[in-house]
Protein backbone atom coordinates (compact mmCIF):
# COMPACT_ATOMS: atom_id res chain seq x y z
CA UNK A 1 0.00 0.00 0.00
CA UNK A 2 1.21 3.29 -0.93
CA UNK A 3 1.18 6.41 2.15
CA UNK A 4 -2.16 8.51 1.03
CA UNK A 5 -3.53 11.34 2.65
CA UNK A 6 -6.97 10.01 3.20
CA UNK A 7 -5.38 7.85 5.91
CA UNK A 8 -4.74 10.93 7.92
CA UNK A 9 -7.74 12.36 6.79
CA UNK A 10 -9.31 8.94 9.05
CA UNK A 11 -6.40 9.55 11.91
CA UNK A 12 -8.23 13.08 12.44
CA UNK A 13 -11.68 11.66 11.92
CA UNK A 14 -11.20 9.04 14.82
CA UNK A 15 -9.65 11.55 16.83
CA UNK A 16 -12.28 13.97 16.85
CA UNK A 17 -15.30 12.03 16.31
CA UNK A 18 -14.60 9.67 19.44
CA UNK A 19 -17.39 7.35 17.84
CA UNK A 20 -19.85 9.94 16.81
CA UNK A 21 -19.78 9.55 13.23
CA UNK A 22 -18.86 7.08 10.91
CA UNK A 23 -15.98 8.16 8.01
CA UNK A 24 -17.36 7.77 4.96
CA UNK A 25 -14.70 7.76 2.05
CA UNK A 26 -16.25 8.50 -1.42
CA UNK A 27 -14.64 8.84 -4.90
CA UNK A 28 -14.19 7.29 -8.14
CA UNK A 29 -13.68 3.50 -8.67
CA UNK A 30 -10.06 2.33 -8.11
CA UNK A 31 -8.42 4.91 -6.67
CA UNK A 32 -7.15 3.28 -3.38
CA UNK A 33 -10.49 3.83 -0.69
CA UNK A 34 -11.22 -0.13 0.23
CA UNK A 35 -6.95 -0.46 0.39
CA UNK A 36 -6.30 2.69 2.53
CA UNK A 37 -9.50 1.53 4.87
CA UNK A 38 -8.61 -2.03 5.46
CA UNK A 39 -4.96 -0.68 6.02
CA UNK A 40 -6.17 1.59 8.67
CA UNK A 41 -8.29 -0.76 9.81
CA UNK A 42 -5.25 -3.02 10.45
CA UNK A 43 -3.23 -0.70 12.02
CA UNK A 44 -5.17 1.58 14.42
CA UNK A 45 -7.78 -1.04 15.99
CA UNK A 46 -7.24 -4.38 17.54
CA UNK A 47 -9.55 -6.11 15.07
CA UNK A 48 -11.80 -5.57 12.33
CA UNK A 49 -14.70 -6.83 9.82
CA UNK A 50 -15.08 -6.21 6.51
CA UNK A 51 -18.74 -6.25 4.68
CA UNK A 52 -18.26 -6.08 1.06
CA UNK A 53 -21.25 -5.37 -0.47
CA UNK A 54 -20.09 -6.24 -4.26
CA UNK A 55 -20.34 -10.22 -3.14
CA UNK A 56 -21.76 -10.49 0.45
CA UNK A 57 -24.81 -12.95 0.05
CA UNK A 58 -28.50 -12.67 1.16
CA UNK A 59 -28.02 -13.80 4.17
CA UNK A 60 -26.29 -10.84 5.57
CA UNK A 61 -28.22 -8.40 3.88
CA UNK A 62 -31.16 -9.72 5.36
CA UNK A 63 -29.92 -9.03 8.84
CA UNK A 64 -30.23 -5.17 7.84
CA UNK A 65 -33.51 -5.83 6.91
CA UNK A 66 -34.68 -7.92 9.63
CA UNK A 67 -32.38 -7.66 12.90
CA UNK A 68 -31.22 -3.47 12.83
CA UNK A 69 -34.33 -2.85 14.90
CA UNK A 70 -32.28 -5.42 18.04
CA UNK A 71 -28.86 -4.57 17.62
CA UNK A 72 -28.13 -7.80 20.32
CA UNK A 73 -29.68 -10.16 17.61
CA UNK A 74 -28.57 -8.27 14.34
CA UNK A 75 -24.60 -8.66 15.99
CA UNK A 76 -25.06 -12.48 17.22
CA UNK A 77 -26.47 -13.50 13.86
CA UNK A 78 -23.44 -11.02 12.19
CA UNK A 79 -20.60 -12.82 14.11
CA UNK A 80 -22.25 -16.65 13.40
CA UNK A 81 -22.36 -15.98 9.53
CA UNK A 82 -18.90 -14.70 9.84
CA UNK A 83 -17.97 -17.50 12.08
CA UNK A 84 -15.84 -14.50 14.44
CA UNK A 85 -16.49 -11.97 16.97
CA UNK A 86 -15.16 -8.57 17.97
CA UNK A 87 -13.91 -6.63 20.74
CA UNK A 88 -16.37 -3.74 21.56
CA UNK A 89 -14.98 -0.23 22.05
CA UNK A 90 -11.57 -1.43 20.38
CA UNK A 91 -12.49 -2.37 16.64
CA UNK A 92 -14.17 -1.28 13.14
CA UNK A 93 -16.76 -2.71 10.81
CA UNK A 94 -16.09 -1.65 7.15
CA UNK A 95 -18.94 -1.04 4.82
CA UNK A 96 -17.37 -1.00 1.26
CA UNK A 97 -19.12 -0.39 -1.92
CA UNK A 98 -22.07 0.40 0.41
CA UNK A 99 -23.48 2.08 -2.54
CA UNK A 100 -24.50 -0.94 -3.52
CA UNK A 101 -26.78 -2.09 -0.61
CA UNK A 102 -28.27 1.39 0.52
CA UNK A 103 -29.85 -0.35 3.60
CA UNK A 104 -26.43 -0.90 5.34
CA UNK A 105 -25.52 3.07 5.39
CA UNK A 106 -29.45 3.67 6.17
CA UNK A 107 -28.64 1.57 9.45
CA UNK A 108 -25.69 3.99 10.30
CA UNK A 109 -27.36 6.17 12.36
CA UNK A 110 -28.58 3.23 14.85
CA UNK A 111 -25.27 1.56 14.68
CA UNK A 112 -23.29 5.00 15.45
CA UNK A 113 -26.12 5.34 18.45
CA UNK A 114 -25.17 1.78 20.10
CA UNK A 115 -21.49 2.45 20.12
CA UNK A 116 -19.64 -0.61 20.38
CA UNK A 117 -17.60 -0.31 17.10
CA UNK A 118 -16.24 2.25 14.67
CA UNK A 119 -17.44 2.41 11.28
CA UNK A 120 -16.12 3.37 7.64
CA UNK A 121 -17.76 3.22 4.84
CA UNK A 122 -16.42 3.13 1.31
CA UNK A 123 -17.88 3.49 -2.18
CA UNK A 124 -18.27 4.91 -5.60
CA UNK A 125 -20.77 6.73 -6.90
CA UNK A 126 -22.25 7.31 -3.47
CA UNK A 127 -23.65 10.78 -3.66
CA UNK A 128 -25.72 10.31 -6.68
CA UNK A 129 -29.48 10.57 -5.83
CA UNK A 130 -30.44 7.11 -7.41
CA UNK A 131 -28.68 5.61 -4.61
CA UNK A 132 -30.06 7.56 -1.87
CA UNK A 133 -33.40 8.08 -2.86
CA UNK A 134 -35.60 5.70 -0.74
CA UNK A 135 -33.08 5.72 2.84
CA UNK A 136 -32.67 8.34 5.22
CA UNK A 137 -29.44 9.19 4.59
CA UNK A 138 -27.83 9.05 7.83
CA UNK A 139 -26.77 12.45 9.62
CA UNK A 140 -23.54 10.90 11.53
CA UNK A 141 -21.62 10.37 8.53
CA UNK A 142 -18.51 12.24 8.08
CA UNK A 143 -17.73 12.32 4.72
CA UNK A 144 -14.23 12.02 3.04
CA UNK A 145 -13.66 12.84 -0.39
CA UNK A 146 -10.65 10.54 -2.23
CA UNK A 147 -9.05 11.54 -5.32
CA UNK A 148 -6.17 9.56 -7.39
CA UNK A 149 -3.02 9.93 -6.17
CA UNK A 150 -1.78 13.56 -5.88
CA UNK A 151 1.47 14.39 -6.90
CA UNK A 152 2.77 14.61 -3.44
CA UNK A 153 1.73 10.84 -3.24
CA UNK A 154 3.19 10.02 -6.51
CA UNK A 155 6.36 11.57 -5.19
CA UNK A 156 6.30 9.50 -1.54
CA UNK A 157 5.59 6.06 -4.03
CA UNK A 158 8.90 6.88 -5.44
CA UNK A 159 10.69 7.47 -1.73
CA UNK A 160 10.63 10.94 -2.04
CA UNK A 161 9.63 13.19 0.67
CA UNK A 162 11.22 16.09 0.66
CA UNK A 163 10.76 18.01 -2.69
CA UNK A 164 7.17 19.15 -1.84
CA UNK A 165 7.49 20.83 1.41
CA UNK A 166 10.63 22.75 -0.63
CA UNK A 167 8.22 23.28 -3.02
CA UNK A 168 5.77 25.09 -0.41
CA UNK A 169 8.32 26.89 1.14
CA UNK A 170 9.52 28.72 -2.31
CA UNK A 171 5.73 29.51 -3.08
CA UNK A 172 5.14 30.97 0.50
CA UNK A 173 8.52 33.24 -0.20
CA UNK A 174 7.68 33.89 -3.57
CA UNK A 175 11.41 32.71 -4.45
CA UNK A 176 12.52 30.00 -7.21
CA UNK A 177 13.94 27.14 -6.79
CA UNK A 178 17.24 27.22 -9.19
CA UNK A 179 16.92 26.00 -12.56
CA UNK A 180 18.52 22.64 -11.88
CA UNK A 181 16.24 21.61 -8.83
CA UNK A 182 13.40 23.33 -11.07
CA UNK A 183 14.04 20.78 -14.10
CA UNK A 184 14.48 17.56 -11.69
CA UNK A 185 11.03 18.55 -10.76
CA UNK A 186 9.41 19.23 -13.35
CA UNK A 187 10.80 16.09 -14.93
CA UNK A 188 9.11 14.35 -12.30
CA UNK A 189 5.89 15.84 -12.95
CA UNK A 190 6.26 14.84 -16.91
CA UNK A 191 6.23 11.65 -15.56
CA UNK A 192 3.43 12.36 -12.97
CA UNK A 193 1.07 13.61 -15.86
CA UNK A 194 1.70 10.85 -18.10
CA UNK A 195 1.13 7.78 -15.55
CA UNK A 196 -1.58 9.51 -13.67
CA UNK A 197 -2.97 9.19 -9.85
CA UNK A 198 -4.34 5.68 -9.61
CA UNK A 199 -2.95 3.24 -7.67
CA UNK A 200 -2.41 0.40 -10.41
CA UNK A 201 -0.15 2.65 -12.80
CA UNK A 202 1.58 4.40 -10.06
CA UNK A 203 2.33 1.10 -8.82
CA UNK A 204 3.87 -0.14 -12.60
CA UNK A 205 5.68 2.82 -12.59
CA UNK A 206 7.77 2.48 -9.33
CA UNK A 207 8.06 -0.92 -10.23
CA UNK A 208 9.63 -0.10 -13.74
CA UNK A 209 7.52 -1.67 -15.51
CA UNK A 210 7.48 -0.73 -19.51
CA UNK A 211 5.01 2.56 -20.61
CA UNK A 212 3.21 -0.56 -22.15
CA UNK A 213 2.39 -2.33 -19.49
CA UNK A 214 1.63 1.26 -17.62
CA UNK A 215 -0.85 1.98 -19.96
CA UNK A 216 -2.40 -1.91 -19.95
CA UNK A 217 -3.57 -0.92 -16.54
CA UNK A 218 -5.30 2.32 -16.75
CA UNK A 219 -7.14 0.83 -20.14
CA UNK A 220 -8.32 -2.00 -18.12
CA UNK A 221 -9.49 0.58 -15.74
CA UNK A 222 -11.29 2.93 -18.17
CA UNK A 223 -12.85 -0.33 -19.86
CA UNK A 224 -14.51 -0.61 -15.93
CA UNK A 225 -15.49 2.86 -15.75
CA UNK A 226 -17.52 2.70 -19.57
CA UNK A 227 -18.69 -0.60 -18.44
CA UNK A 228 -20.18 1.25 -15.11
CA UNK A 229 -21.65 4.38 -17.48
CA UNK A 230 -23.58 1.63 -19.81
CA UNK A 231 -25.40 0.49 -16.60
CA UNK A 232 -26.22 3.74 -16.19
CA UNK A 233 -27.42 4.99 -20.11
CA UNK A 234 -29.57 1.78 -19.30
CA UNK A 235 -31.47 2.92 -16.78
CA UNK A 236 -32.07 6.65 -17.43
CA UNK A 237 -28.85 8.66 -17.22
CA UNK A 238 -28.63 9.01 -20.83
CA UNK A 239 -25.30 10.03 -23.06
CA UNK A 240 -23.45 9.17 -20.26
CA UNK A 241 -20.79 6.83 -21.54
CA UNK A 242 -20.38 9.03 -25.06
CA UNK A 243 -20.14 11.89 -22.90
CA UNK A 244 -17.57 10.39 -20.95
CA UNK A 245 -15.61 9.30 -24.35
CA UNK A 246 -16.17 13.03 -26.14
CA UNK A 247 -13.40 14.61 -23.06
CA UNK A 248 -10.83 14.30 -24.82
CA UNK A 249 -11.73 15.52 -28.16
CA UNK A 250 -13.74 18.51 -26.34
CA UNK A 251 -10.51 19.70 -24.35
CA UNK A 252 -8.88 19.70 -28.08
CA UNK A 253 -11.08 22.71 -29.02
CA UNK A 254 -8.51 26.25 -28.40
CA UNK A 255 -11.02 27.63 -25.41
CA UNK A 256 -12.15 23.91 -24.01
CA UNK A 257 -15.55 24.80 -24.14
CA UNK A 258 -18.23 22.06 -23.75
CA UNK A 259 -19.70 20.94 -26.49
CA UNK A 260 -22.86 19.64 -26.82
CA UNK A 261 -23.12 18.83 -30.92
CA UNK A 262 -19.63 16.88 -30.05
CA UNK A 263 -21.68 14.13 -28.12
CA UNK A 264 -24.96 14.38 -30.50
CA UNK A 265 -25.63 16.26 -33.57
CA UNK A 266 -28.56 19.13 -32.21
CA UNK A 267 -28.29 18.20 -28.56
CA UNK A 268 -29.50 20.91 -25.93
CA UNK A 269 -28.32 21.68 -22.10
CA UNK A 270 -31.72 20.87 -21.08
CA UNK A 271 -31.48 16.96 -22.29
CA UNK A 272 -27.84 16.24 -21.08
CA UNK A 273 -28.01 18.53 -17.32
CA UNK A 274 -28.67 15.37 -15.61
CA UNK A 275 -26.24 13.06 -17.10
CA UNK A 276 -23.08 16.17 -16.80
CA UNK A 277 -24.31 16.63 -12.87
CA UNK A 278 -24.30 12.75 -12.45
CA UNK A 279 -20.94 12.50 -14.11
CA UNK A 280 -19.38 15.35 -11.47
CA UNK A 281 -20.55 13.67 -8.59
CA UNK A 282 -19.23 10.75 -9.29
CA UNK A 283 -15.93 12.15 -9.60
CA UNK A 284 -14.44 10.47 -12.63
CA UNK A 285 -14.89 14.06 -14.23
CA UNK A 286 -14.11 17.89 -13.16
CA UNK A 287 -16.58 19.89 -14.07
CA UNK A 288 -15.43 23.52 -14.53
CA UNK A 289 -18.41 26.36 -14.48
CA UNK A 290 -18.08 29.66 -16.76
CA UNK A 291 -19.29 32.59 -14.31
CA UNK A 292 -21.31 35.46 -15.63
CA UNK A 293 -19.85 37.69 -13.45
CA UNK A 294 -16.46 37.65 -11.45
CA UNK A 295 -17.35 37.99 -8.08
CA UNK A 296 -16.01 36.57 -4.70
CA UNK A 297 -19.62 34.27 -4.20
CA UNK A 298 -18.54 32.81 -7.66
CA UNK A 299 -21.28 29.54 -7.23
CA UNK A 300 -23.84 32.70 -7.72
CA UNK A 301 -22.83 33.32 -11.06
CA UNK A 302 -22.28 30.18 -12.62
CA UNK A 303 -23.81 29.61 -15.97
CA UNK A 304 -24.28 25.56 -16.05
CA UNK A 305 -24.97 25.39 -19.33
CA UNK A 306 -21.27 26.55 -20.36
CA UNK A 307 -18.81 24.24 -19.16
CA UNK A 308 -15.49 22.46 -19.45
CA UNK A 309 -15.39 19.10 -18.20
CA UNK A 310 -11.70 17.27 -17.73
CA UNK A 311 -10.65 14.01 -16.83
CA UNK A 312 -10.55 13.22 -12.80
CA UNK A 313 -7.16 11.68 -13.64
CA UNK A 314 -4.82 12.99 -16.36
CA UNK A 315 -2.67 9.74 -16.63
CA UNK A 316 -6.30 8.21 -17.77
CA UNK A 317 -6.71 11.55 -20.31
CA UNK A 318 -3.04 10.39 -21.65
CA UNK A 319 -4.82 6.81 -22.17
CA UNK A 320 -8.15 8.15 -23.96
CA UNK A 321 -5.98 10.10 -26.12
CA UNK A 322 -3.70 7.48 -27.24
CA UNK A 323 -6.46 4.86 -27.82
CA UNK A 324 -7.40 6.81 -30.97
CA UNK A 325 -3.82 8.41 -31.42
CA UNK A 326 -1.69 6.78 -34.26
CA UNK A 327 1.55 6.75 -32.24
CA UNK A 328 2.46 4.24 -30.25
CA UNK A 329 1.80 4.43 -26.27
CA UNK A 330 5.48 4.13 -25.60
CA UNK A 331 6.65 7.14 -27.84
CA UNK A 332 3.52 8.92 -26.53
CA UNK A 333 4.86 8.54 -22.71
CA UNK A 334 8.31 9.77 -23.73
CA UNK A 335 7.20 13.16 -26.27
CA UNK A 336 5.33 13.76 -22.85
CA UNK A 337 7.81 13.13 -20.48
CA UNK A 338 10.24 14.79 -22.33
CA UNK A 339 8.63 17.97 -23.92
CA UNK A 340 8.12 16.90 -27.52
CA UNK A 341 4.61 15.66 -27.97
CA UNK A 342 3.22 16.96 -31.04
CA UNK A 343 -0.25 16.89 -30.66
CA UNK A 344 -2.32 19.44 -27.68
CA UNK A 345 0.38 19.69 -24.97
CA UNK A 346 -1.95 22.19 -23.26
CA UNK A 347 -4.77 19.99 -22.95
CA UNK A 348 -2.82 17.77 -21.00
CA UNK A 349 -1.72 20.53 -18.89
CA UNK A 350 -4.91 22.48 -18.25
CA UNK A 351 -6.37 18.80 -17.49
CA UNK A 352 -3.65 18.68 -14.47
CA UNK A 353 -4.40 21.78 -13.08
CA UNK A 354 -7.81 20.93 -13.00
CA UNK A 355 -7.36 18.12 -11.25
CA UNK A 356 -4.80 19.74 -8.65
CA UNK A 357 -6.97 22.28 -7.88
CA UNK A 358 -9.89 19.46 -7.35
CA UNK A 359 -7.72 17.65 -5.04
CA UNK A 360 -7.09 20.42 -2.79
CA UNK A 361 -10.54 21.38 -2.24
CA UNK A 362 -11.73 23.89 -4.70
CA UNK A 363 -14.41 24.43 -7.21
CA UNK A 364 -13.66 25.09 -10.66
CA UNK A 365 -14.70 28.04 -12.24
CA UNK A 366 -13.58 29.89 -15.16
CA UNK A 367 -14.95 32.99 -17.18
CA UNK A 368 -15.16 33.85 -20.68
CA UNK A 369 -15.60 37.78 -21.37
CA UNK A 370 -15.36 40.42 -24.27
CA UNK A 371 -12.99 43.10 -24.18
CA UNK A 372 -11.92 45.56 -26.91
CA UNK A 373 -8.35 46.79 -26.23
CA UNK A 374 -6.88 50.15 -27.16
CA UNK A 375 -5.38 49.13 -30.63
CA UNK A 376 -8.52 47.19 -31.48
CA UNK A 377 -11.11 48.31 -33.29
CA UNK A 378 -13.84 45.63 -32.27
CA UNK A 379 -14.46 43.27 -29.28
CA UNK A 380 -12.35 40.19 -28.83
CA UNK A 381 -13.04 36.74 -26.81
CA UNK A 382 -10.97 36.55 -24.16
CA UNK A 383 -11.28 33.90 -20.98
CA UNK A 384 -9.41 33.60 -17.60
CA UNK A 385 -8.76 29.63 -17.24
CA UNK A 386 -9.80 29.59 -13.34
CA UNK A 387 -11.14 31.57 -10.88
CA UNK A 388 -10.21 31.30 -7.13
CA UNK A 389 -11.31 33.12 -4.52
CA UNK A 390 -8.54 33.42 -1.41
CA UNK A 391 -9.19 36.31 1.10
CA UNK A 392 -12.26 37.62 0.24
CA UNK A 393 -10.00 38.60 -3.17
CA UNK A 394 -10.57 37.22 -6.61
CA UNK A 395 -7.25 35.50 -7.57
CA UNK A 396 -7.69 34.80 -11.38
CA UNK A 397 -4.85 31.48 -13.07
CA UNK A 398 -3.90 31.39 -16.39
CA UNK A 399 -2.03 28.09 -17.56
CA UNK A 400 0.79 27.63 -20.12
CA UNK A 401 2.25 24.67 -21.81
CA UNK A 402 5.61 26.29 -22.23
CA UNK A 403 7.58 29.05 -20.97
CA UNK A 404 5.73 31.37 -22.93
CA UNK A 405 4.77 34.56 -20.37
CA UNK A 406 2.09 36.64 -22.53
CA UNK A 407 -0.97 36.75 -20.43
CA UNK A 408 -3.16 39.11 -22.41
CA UNK A 409 -6.48 37.52 -21.00
CA UNK A 410 -5.73 38.90 -17.40
CA UNK A 411 -4.23 42.30 -18.41
CA UNK A 412 -7.71 42.44 -20.05
CA UNK A 413 -9.86 41.13 -17.31
CA UNK A 414 -8.35 43.92 -14.90
CA UNK A 415 -9.11 46.50 -17.41
CA UNK A 416 -12.22 45.58 -17.91
CA UNK A 417 -13.45 45.03 -14.44
CA UNK A 418 -13.22 47.06 -11.14
CA UNK A 419 -12.24 43.23 -8.67
CA UNK A 420 -9.85 43.04 -5.66
CA UNK A 421 -7.14 40.94 -6.60
CA UNK A 422 -3.62 40.50 -4.68
CA UNK A 423 -2.01 38.48 -7.23
CA UNK A 424 -2.42 37.25 -10.37
CA UNK A 425 -1.07 33.84 -11.34
CA UNK A 426 0.18 32.31 -14.56
CA UNK A 427 0.98 28.64 -14.37
CA UNK A 428 4.14 27.77 -16.80
CA UNK A 429 7.36 25.75 -17.49
CA UNK A 430 10.21 27.50 -15.82
CA UNK A 431 10.84 28.89 -12.49
CA UNK A 432 8.97 31.18 -10.10
CA UNK A 433 9.51 34.77 -11.52
CA UNK A 434 7.40 37.55 -9.90
CA UNK A 435 6.62 40.76 -12.42
CA UNK A 436 4.62 43.55 -10.38
CA UNK A 437 1.60 41.88 -9.37
CA UNK A 438 1.62 38.70 -11.51
CA UNK A 439 3.62 35.39 -10.16
CA UNK A 440 4.47 32.88 -12.71
CA UNK A 441 4.20 29.43 -10.91
CA UNK A 442 5.78 26.36 -12.03
CA UNK A 443 2.82 23.93 -13.55
CA UNK A 444 3.63 21.94 -10.57
CA UNK A 445 2.82 24.48 -7.74
CA UNK A 446 -0.53 24.26 -8.61
CA UNK A 447 -0.72 22.37 -5.36
CA UNK A 448 -0.43 25.26 -3.40
CA UNK A 449 -3.20 26.97 -4.66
Amino acid sequence: MFKRKAYQALLDWRSVSRGSTAALLEGARRIGKSTVAEAFAQAEYDDYLLLDFSVEGEDVRRLFRDDIGDLDTFFRNLFLLKGRSLPKGKSVIIFDEVQLFPLARQSIKALVKDGRFDYIETGSLISIKRNTKDILIPSEEHRIKMYPMDFEEFLWAKGDTVTVPAIREAFEARRGLGDAVHRRIMGDFRSYMAVGGMPQAVAAFVEGRSFEEIDFAKRTILSLYEEDLHKYDEEGFNRVSAIFRSIPEQLTHHNALFKFSAVEKELRFQAIAPSIDFLGESMMVNVCYDVTAPEVLLELHADKASLKMYMGDTGLLVTQISRSSAVTDAALYKALIFDKLGINQGMIMENMVAQMLAASGNELYFHEFKYKPGDSKVEKGYEVDFLLVRGKRLCPVEVKSSSYRAHKSLDYFFEKYDVKSNERYVLYTKDLAREGNVVYLPLYMALCL
